[in-house]
C-alpha cells in the first residue's frame, strides 16, 4: 500500500519513466502473446476441397463460359439481321443445319421446330437471302425445301419490275422462272426478289440472280431465265427462319 501510495502521488515526469521502462522489460514477450491470440482468433481464408469438387467446380466454369460465348454470337448474328428497318416485324430464329439430304442439295434439316414457333411454309433465310421454306415440321425439327428442289414454287418478280412470275427449282443448283414475256428487259445478273405474301412475308426479299437468260426454245415469245441462289447454300453451319409477329 505505501508503495502504492507513493506512485500515486510521485511526480508524472517520475511515472512516466517507470512505465517506459517497464514497457521495454516486458513488451518483447507481451507482443507474442497478442500474435499468438489472434492468430488463433482469425479465421483461415484457405477453403480446402477434394479433388473431385474441384473437377466439378472447373467443368461447370467451363461450360457457364461456353454458353456465354454461344449467347454472345446468337446476339451478334441476329443485330445483322436487324440492319434493315423493314424487317423490324419480323422474328427470326436462328437454327443450326443437322445435315442435308442426300444427292441433290435440295433439303436441309435444322434443329428448331413447333416449339420454337416454326409452321409450314416459313421463308428460310442463309446470309440474309431467301434460301427456301419450311416444308417439314416435328417438335424440335424441320425440313427446309430449298429454292432448287423441283417441288418448289416461290412467287418472285426480277428488280426495276413489278410483273411478279413463279420461280420453280430445276434442281442442281438453280431454279427456273416461267411465263415471262420477251419483251420485258432481263439481263444475265439481275437480282430476284421473294414477293411479299401476308403473314409470311412482309416486304421482297433478295432470293437469287439471274445466271443466263435467252429466248425460251418451245415459245420464243418468253424468256428461258435461269436463276441461282446467291449464298453458298452448302457452305451454311445456321440459317434463320422468318416468323411473322402478331
Amino acid at each position: 500500500m505505501l508503495g502504492g501510495f507513493i506512485l500515486l502521488f510521485a511526480p508524472k515526469s517520475v511515472t512516466n519513466k517507470f512505465q517506459f521502462a517497464f514497457a521495454r522489460t516486458f513488451g518483447w514477450p507481451l507482443g507474442i502473446g497478442r500474435s499468438i491470440t489472434l492468430a488463433a482468433d482469425t479465421p483461415s481464408d484457405t477453403d480446402v476441397v477434394s479433388r473431385r469438387e474441384y473437377n466439378q467446380l472447373r467443368n461447370y466454369l467451363a461450360d457457364i463460359i461456353e454458353q456465354r460465348n454461344h449467347a454472345q454470337k446468337e446476339v451478334e448474328k441476329l443485330s445483322a439481321l436487324r440492319v434493315n428497318p423493314a424487317w423490324e416485324r419480323m422474328k427470326f430464329v436462328l437454327a443450326d443445319v443437322i445435315t442435308d439430304s442426300e444427292g441433290p442439295q435440295n433439303e436441309l434439316i435444322i434443329n428448331r421446330g413447333l416449339e420454337d414457333s416454326l409452321a409450314m411454309n416459313q421463308f428460310v433465310l442463309g446470309d440474309n437471302s431467301i434460301i427456301g421454306t419450311i416444308s417439314g415440321v416435328s417438335a424440335n425439327r424441320a425440313k427446309v425445301k430449298l429454292l432448287t428442289d423441283p417441288a418448289s414454287k416461290i412467287p418472285v418478280k426480277i428488280e426495276q419490275s413489278n410483273i411478279v412470275r413463279i420461280m420453280q427449282g430445276a434442281g442442281g443448283n438453280c431454279a427456273k422462272i416461267q411465263l415471262f414475256q420477251i419483251s420485258q428487259k432481263v439481263k444475265k445478273g439481275n437480282i430476284v426478289l421473294a414477293d411479299k405474301k401476308p403473314g409470311l412475308l412482309d416486304v421482297p426479299m433478295i432470293i437469287g440472280k439471274i445466271a443466263q437468260c435467252k429466248r425460251d426454245e418451245k415459245d420464243p415469245s418468253l424468256w428461258d431465265i435461269t436463276v441461282e441462289p446467291v449464298c453458298d447454300i452448302q457452305r451454311l453451319n445456321y440459317v434463320a427462319v422468318i416468323v411473322m409477329n402478331p
